[in-house]
């Protein structure tokens, strides 16, 4: 039988470089920022109104909705998607 892919994985290539969990961090962060921004929208929120509420500068929410910052604490995450109705769900695997 042939084998349809040849070649390691992706990952494989991420964890030879020392970059894997970087870049797991990197993709958790792009997707929260898009969500919490996605939700904003929908609720016709500005990153002023935002701030506002969470007692911060709009540019702390900027570095929130940067999804390549990805040194923001999981309380702050938590805070902001508590403010929009929503909930941050980790999971171990």
């Amino acid at each position: 039988m042939r084998r349809k892919h040849l070649g390691s994985k992706f990952e494989d290539f991420l964890a030879e470089d020392g970059i894997l969990e970087e870049c797991r961090a990197a993709a958790i962060k792009f997707k929260i920022a898009r969500e919490l921004a996605k939700a904003m929208n929908e609720q016709n929120l500005s990153k002023a109104e935002i701030a506002k509420r969470l007692k911060t500068s709009r540019t702390g929410v900027d570095r929130l909705l940067d999804p390549e910052n990805t040194s923001i604490s999981l309380n702050t995450m938590a805070k902001v998607a508590h403010l929009l109705g929503k909930r941050i769900e980790f999971a171990l695997r």
